[in-house]
């Protein structure tokens, strides 16, 4: 089974980048100052970020469909993130390295099945839940912490 993960788009995004905390504040998104790593995940670039960079943790809709399911959670971006990152038929290290909770859904915005895996056995994970020819695309959140991680679709 082909699959493609890819980064969110940055446009709704870009505007925020060097705002003031204030400004930031005013717009309910705070910045930070990575300092560990693994701990902030780009959600544009799919790599955790460097201790000593800026994420943005803002509040974003990952499922903005006309159904029950529609929703929207907080998300890092990298501060300057300009390029969304493609893999196809691989995992990218944030999503390999944790704990995820993974959710399919129909062309409805209805979902259909979901389960809890560790990152690195991710991708039986996706082909049993594509097998299944009324599944569009899958969501991939951090279990842990619940927020959205990453959306797979079919290649």
């Amino acid at each position: 089974m082909n699959y493609v993960i890819q980064g969110i788009d940055p446009a709704p995004f870009r505007r925020l980048y060097g705002m003031t905390d204030e400004a930031l504040a005013a717009e309910q998104v705070v910045r930070f100052t990575v300092e560990k790593k693994p701990d902030a995940p780009c959600r544009v670039e799919l790599v955790d970020v460097d201790p000593g960079e800026t994420v943005l943790l803002v509040n974003h809709a990952h499922l903005p469909v006309a159904s029950p399911y529609r929703s929207a959670h907080a998300i890092f971006v990298r501060e300057g993130a300009e390029v969304p990152a493609r893999f196809e038929n691989r995992i990218p290290e944030p999503l390999a390295i944790r704990l995820l909770s993974v959710r399919a859904f129909d062309g409805a915005g209805m979902m259909t099945d979901a389960d809890v895996v560790e990152g690195n056995a991710l991708e039986p994970l996706i082909a049993r839940m594509f097998a299944d020819p009324a599944v569009d695309y899958l969501h991939v959140h951090n279990a842990k912490r619940g927020c959205f991680a990453a959306r797979v679709d079919r290649a």
